[in-house]
């Protein structure tokens, strides 16, 4: 998930959308990061394979969303009320999605919202368990 050369934190990974992605320029828009702030990162061509495949994943489970008259995503700041159907456009979506739909507690709506950092980072404590790696790893440590 973070990897390294693109230099994101845990949290900005998973908060990532398709829109933040340029694969023509090679670069991620980190939206909200440290101190608020947007940044430009770099977008390793090592990651461009996994990262396209995550991205049909994501679309594939958009578009069921979207059959079920789900889909939309929550949207930051006031767009949501300027662009009230943005949120069901493609480019909004979480590239990283929830693998469940929950409800907005400022909306009311039931929305799919992003992987979030703790269930991350089980995950990948558990795979780590799993492969039988003994050195140290994380989310925040290649292990190298």
């Amino acid at each position: 998930m973070i990897v390294d050369g693109a230099g994101l934190r845990l949290t900005e990974c998973l908060t990532l959308r398709v829109k933040d992605i340029d694969f023509v320029r090679g670069r991620i828009t980190v939206r909200n990061g440290k101190g608020g702030k947007d940044r430009v990162t770099m977008l390793p061509q090592s990651l461009v394979p996994a990262l396209q495949a995550q991205m049909d994943r994501t679309r594939t489970l958009h578009r069921l969303d979207i059959e079920q008259e789900f889909g939309e995503a929550s949207l930051p700041f006031a767009l949501a009320r300027k662009y009230p159907k943005a949120g069901f456009e493609w480019g909004w979506q979480y590239i990283f999605p929830s693998s469940k739909r929950s409800v907005d507690p400022y909306t009311g709506k039931t929305k799919r919202h992003h992987v979030f950092e703790d269930t991350m980072q089980r995950a990948v404590k558990q795979a780590i368990r799993s492969a039988g790696i003994t050195k140290p790893a994380s989310c925040h440590k290649s292990g190298r």
